[in-house]
């Protein structure tokens, strides 16, 4: 998985989102301080279909209505404004037409300035989307790529936010439970995901190990004009990775792991290969 899968272009011209503070949206009125912003606002390098392309395949999703804008249209958004929610989807379902054996989780879990009416005209465009490939809510342990396979479905959608309530295809937010480190300490970062994973469900949900550092106000004020990836994330991916590395997925195990920047090391392979874990067991199980 990608974290703030969306941020690989984000608007310098637009205004701050409303997911930011007032202190930030008055500041960002000099236009030097939106090209700061940029710098830690973009979490990844790649596009959806350059993230797909590699192996993503579970996108960590934030949407936003634009204030002051006439229609309902939804933006993804990070601080500053990106692509138009609509836009995404396409691109994504392009993919999903071209390759009907993949599954994808899109998990839209933080609305910004959004009434009901907003979330109403969101959950048509999924649905006019991806149609017949959304997959209904069902026992998570009965989703696997056979079950999706035969039953021609693709997408699962989780949506954090009551009208899940009113559509068989969305699920809810609690069934996709990504627990958060917020630190810009690697080894408290690694300890985090150890514990989650020792807590996490038995049964029943799936589950998010975001391995990210999160920047500080402190950190963004000493490296004003390096940003997240030269000051965080180059530093420290060897070491996230090489956790990675050690992990087993299945029960209490791994399930989805997020990162920045999915692209600056092997991430995706280093993930997809720890299925091979899962083969071997059933291959001695046999």
């Amino acid at each position: 998985g990608s974290h703030d899968s969306f941020s690989y272009w984000v608007d310098e011209k637009s205004p701050v989102g409303p997911d930011q503070a007032t202190a930030i949206k008055r500041l960002a009125r000099i236009s030097l301080v939106k090209k700061i912003m940029k710098k830690w606002s973009v979490t990844q390098n790649l596009t959806f279909k350059e993230q797909l392309e590699s192996g993503i395949r579970y996108f960590d999703l934030r949407v936003s209505s634009k204030p002051g804008e006439i229609g309902q249209d939804i933006y993804f958004i990070h601080g500053l404004f990106g692509i138009k929610v609509w836009d995404g989807l396409k691109e994504i379902n392009t993919f999903l037409e071209q390759h009907p054996k993949e599954v994808i989780f899109l998990d839209f879990n933080h609305f910004y300035a959004m009434d009901d009416s907003h979330h109403y005209f969101l959950i048509s465009r999924i649905h006019s989307a991806f149609g017949s490939k959304l997959c209904s809510v069902e026992c998570v342990e009965y989703v696997t790529l056979q079950y999706m396979w035969k039953k021609k479905h693709q997408v699962l959608i989780f949506y954090h936010y009551p009208l899940y309530q009113e559509y068989s295809f969305l699920w809810p937010g609690n069934k996709m439970p990504a627990p958060w480190a917020n630190t810009t300490n690697v080894h408290k970062l690694l300890q985090f995901l150890e514990t989650t994973l020792e807590e996490r469900s038995r049964y029943g949900t799936f589950h998010v190990s975001q391995a990210i550092l999160t920047p500080r106000v402190k950190t963004i004020a000493w490296h004003l004009i390096r940003g997240l990836k030269n000051t965080l994330v180059h530093r420290n991916l060897p070491m996230i990775l090489n956790w990675v590395k050690g992990q087993k997925p299945g029960v209490m195990g791994v399930n989805i792991i997020t990162s920045d920047f999915v692209e600056l090391v092997d991430f995706a392979a280093t993930v997809i290969a720890l299925n091979d874990l899962l083969l071997e067991e059933d291959e001695s199980a046999a």
